[in-house]
């Protein structure tokens, strides 16, 4: 399959002729209030660093995740992003692995011949939780291999994580809770052997020295971490109300920081009468395993720009 990715603000300001500040990205399912305001200072506090090399597999963090997540730090591997983690671990540790679809894009192109939605009892199962792109909980079954759990999206959640289940591997991604995706940072868990085995395999600096020093403050702003989660499930309701009475569109329920809507109409028609006014939405045709032929995701962001969405949809169902 085509690897397609939201968030791309760059090259649609390029493409409309406009300041990249113009748009507005709902294709990318970031925190809505930014980073904590602990993470300029801590990253202006860090640039006497720069002219060093990093810690080489930057300790503290995963120290401080270690405090943060309950578990040993020796089962903690971070790196550049979740996806840079992804390939480090198709590429290395070689092992049967199945897909069960819908996952993150990446997926298949780190695994693109992986057969999709089985659960062999051996070799490696990947799933997702909450799943990407709909938002529902996630399946996860015991068994004798290993399963990997994407849950880059948990932190938008009340649902349990699967770190301490045996036999278990959990990716997250550090930068879409706690707003950072511009300076790439990730973690993978998993059983202590399995790390091990990893670490002598991995190259060294793959934390920066400003992606620690953000990552840091952000883990510690618990009040942030709290406004966030009050503010998504306030427009995740509102957004429902509003949207639910639009012909057309079916909206699924979700646990996250996004909705998924299936359509009656081509969802690339929207996408690019939203892209022509400024606003990025998420194609979904085509992923694999996606409950409805035509069907767009978007993330929830702030009431203004939540706003800006509903007023732009009800106009393209009116045309």
């Amino acid at each position: 399959m085509a690897v397609t990715h939201g968030g791309n603000i760059f090259e649609a300001a390029r493409e409309l002729n406009c300041d990249w500040r113009d748009i507005l990205d709902f294709s990318a399912s970031i925190n809505p209030l930014g980073p904590s305001p602990a993470v300029r200072d801590a990253i202006t506090g860090a640039i006497d660093q720069i002219v060093h090399y990093p810690d080489p597999y930057a300790c503290r963090l995963q120290t401080a995740l270690a405090e943060e997540w309950n578990v040993d730090p020796e089962r903690i591997l971070l790196g550049n992003g979740a996806t840079e983690l992804i390939h480090f671990l198709a590429r290395t540790w070689r092992v049967r692995t199945t897909l069960i679809t819908p996952v993150f894009s990446e997926f298949h192109r780190a695994y693109p011949a992986a057969p999709q939605n089985e659960w062999p009892e051996d070799g490696l199962v990947i799933t997702t939780n909450p799943v990407n792109p709909t938002g529902a909980s996630g399946c996860f079954r015991t068994r004798r291999g290993s399963t990997l759990v994407d849950e880059s999206f948990l932190e938008f959640t009340n649902l349990p994580t699967r770190m301490h289940e045996p036999n278990c591997l959990v990716l997250r991604s550090l930068t879409k809770f706690h707003a950072l995706p511009g300076l790439r940072i990730g973690a993978l868990v998993g059983p202590v052997d399995i790390m091990r085995q990893l670490r002598t395999q991995r190259e060294p600096w793959q934390v920066n020295v400003l992606a620690e020093a953000a990552a840091l403050a952000a883990i510690h702003d618990k009040e942030h971490q709290r406004h966030t989660n009050d503010y998504i499930a306030f427009e995740r309701a509102r957004l429902w109300d509003a949207l639910t009475c639009l012909e057309g569109v079916q909206l699924h329920p979700t646990n996250a920081n996004y909705y998924f809507a299936a359509l009656d109409y081509p969802a690339s028609s929207l996408c690019h009468y939203m892209k022509m006014r400024g606003v990025l939405l998420r194609n979904c045709d085509g992923i694999p395993g996606v409950p409805a032929p035509q069907a767009v995701r978007f993330a929830i962001r702030t009431r203004q720009e939540n706003d800006k969405l509903l007023d732009l949809w009800r106009a393209f169902s009116c045309d």
